[in-house]
């Protein structure tokens, strides 16, 4: 969820432990691990809540936040493709163009008044 890595654990706990001290350390972990409990047991009891509230219209509500979440998971290119393109893949693309040329001296670049 918060993408915590084992360095970050390891700088936390040590922040911890010269912050704290050894000895207010392992009360300190405990706490926060009981307010963690405490909070996942009231999102449980909010989703419950509006599970029965809101009805079957509840799974309706959540397809958008879902198709949210795989977007956030997955590549940009899936996702153009998943939703412009119906799931099929973009054609591949012609040969690339030459590199330009460069300009000789004093040359002025061609300008293209439609373009501009």
């Amino acid at each position: 969820m918060f993408g915590l890595s084992i360095d970050h654990i390891v700088i936390l706990l040590l922040a911890g432990l010269f912050i704290l001290g050894p000895e207010r350390l392992p009360e300190a972990a405990h706490w926060v691990a009981q307010a963690l409990k405490r909070a996942r047991g009231f999102a449980a009891g909010a989703k419950a809540q509006l599970e029965a509230e809101i009805g079957p219209e509840y799974q309706e509500l959540r397809k958008p936040l879902q198709e949210l979440q795989s977007l956030r998971m997955g590549s940009p290119r899936a996702a153009v493709t998943r939703y412009l393109l119906d799931g099929t893949p973009p054609a591949p693309r012609p040969a690339s163009t030459p590199p330009p040329v460069p300009l000789r001296a004093n040359e002025r670049p061609p300008v293209d008044p439609d373009a501009t």
